[in-house]
């Protein structure tokens, strides 16, 4: 299991089960967690509040909205972040197409594991 000792990761995923154990699997790995969240709005309202985010696991669609604007926000700060889906990469907007993209169901071990290899860079 990675170690994010104090690392801040927002979730943002609108699957309730998904989101439950990535906010489980995380707290083990012993990083705060921000979130889980399940819609575009209060994903924004939250990046908004000026909390500290040190990495972020992504829901591309959420309940039909586009976590894009998340992503751009996350950008602009340097925060990296990783995607979730069940949609290929032609989703992605051309200006997001970098971010690594993990595919539905999630090996939550290798996407805590990536995080962790991106925060420290």
């Amino acid at each position: 299991m990675p170690r994010l000792h104090h690392r801040t990761i927002l979730i943002v995923e609108d699957e309730y089960l998904l989101a439950c154990e990535l906010e489980t699997q995380l707290r083990e790995a012993g990083a705060c967690v921000l979130g889980p969240v399940g819609s575009l709005q209060d994903a924004l309202d939250l990046l908004a509040s000026g909390q500290h985010v040190d990495g972020a696991i992504l829901d591309v669609n959420l309940q039909g909205a586009a976590v894009f604007p998340v992503a751009d926000m996350l950008l602009d700060r340097d925060v990296p972040f990783v995607f979730t889906t069940g949609y290929d990469d032609l989703v992605l907007p051309a200006r997001l197409r970098q971010a690594l993209r993990y595919e539905k169901p999630l090996d939550i071990a290798v996407v805590l594991r990536r995080i962790r290899q991106l925060i420290e860079g």
